[in-house]
């Protein structure tokens, strides 16, 4: 099965990890409960929430610590399927999983921390920028490397692109309903942005048909990153498989183009089916205030007195008896006096 079966059970599965994710998930259950108090008393969160927050924690842990992880080490295309879980999917449904309130008291302690003056970082343009950024940064070929064989700074990335991603989504998701976000062609616009910017990154790795990157074309390099997600010496994964190459069913190239492939799809797939749906919120939205106005004439008019209605009716006979009466030509008005004459 992709050459998990050669690894163990805490090499694939991520004890630790995993019982670290599922104590933050207990605490977001007692949150929302008995640990909430009033204000989990006042707003109580639908099983819908509760349901969103469990899959983004769920597709969080098998892309960081699961057997996502594990294969992302090996194949470049489970690489970028693990970015994509990460970073595309799993924010939002996190975001839309906590209920209001909390990010209510999230937003008071941030406004009187030092970090109030990180929150130019939450405006669309700047949280489109740096996500995007940090991502395409990330995937140059040293830096990718370089990375990859550093647990501290792996983790430490991957921590900031997380908090990168989530100010990204903030715009479209707008967790606040009562403050004023992004809407109609201005959200749009962010997301045809966010859609723009990650396309030079993906279109390096689609068009390069050589391997960039030593972690899954080099063994020597490959055995040193595989040593921080496996038990055991790195160098018995060279004497044992010889290279990334055992576990891969797609030469090192084709792998890396497919990686491309699949995150460029996953992100326009997401960002796209947000863009009709933005749409056609502000369409109906747009037409609706049209509806609005028509409908307001109807119903005056059906709810006018029939005494005001005859009223009506004469005052404007009259007038346009008058109207008629001043362009009667002038003549037509002499000719009894013509008569009085002879």
């Amino acid at each position: 099965m992709l050459g998990l079966e050669y690894f163990k059970f805490a090499d694939v599965w991520s004890p630790v990890f995993l019982a670290f994710m599922l104590l933050i998930t207990a605490g977001y259950f007692v949150l929302i409960g008995p640990g909430g108090g009033k204000w989990a008393a006042e707003e109580r969160v639908p099983a819908g929430r509760k349901l969103l927050f469990a899959a983004g924690m769920a597709l969080l842990y098998l892309a960081q610590g699961g057997p996502v992880e594990l294969l992302g080490h090996m194949m470049f295309s489970f690489h970028m399927i693990s970015m994509a879980l990460s970073y595309l999917v799993a924010p939002p449904l996190l975001m839309l999983g906590i209920p209001p309130w909390v990010w209510r008291k999230v937003a008071v302690f941030l406004a009187g921390s030092p970090l109030r003056q990180l929150r130019f970082l939450v405006k669309p343009v700047a949280a489109a920028v740096v996500f995007n950024g940090l991502f395409s940064f990330y995937h140059i070929p040293a830096v990718h490397d370089y990375v990859m064989l550093h647990f501290g700074v792996h983790r430490l990335y991957y921590i900031v692109l997380f908090i990168a991603s989530g100010l990204m989504w903030w715009t479209l998701v707008n967790p606040l309903p009562e403050r004023p976000g992004a809407q109609g062609l201005k959200k749009m616009g962010f997301i045809f942005l966010n859609m723009v910017l990650l396309t030079p990154a993906c279109g390096l790795i689609i068009f390069t048909k050589e391997p960039l990157y030593a972690t899954y074309s080099d063994p020597n390099v490959w055995a040193r990153a595989m040593g921080y997600c496996v038990s055991g010496n790195p160098a018995m994964l060279l004497s044992q498989f010889g290279g990334p190459q055992f576990f891969g069913f797609l030469e090192p190239g084709i792998d890396q183009q497919v990686g491309g492939i699949l995150m460029k799809f996953i992100q326009e797939f997401i960002f796209a089916s947000m863009l009709a749906y933005v749409f056609y919120q502000w369409y109906k939205q747009e037409n609706r205030g049209g509806d609005d106005e028509e409908l307001a004439v109807q119903l005056a008019g059906a709810h006018e007195p029939s005494g005001g209605r005859e009223q009506s009716e004469v005052r404007e006979h009259t007038e346009v008896r008058g109207q008629s009466e001043a362009r009667e030509p002038s003549k037509t008005r002499e000719k009894p006096e013509a008569r009085v004459i002879q």
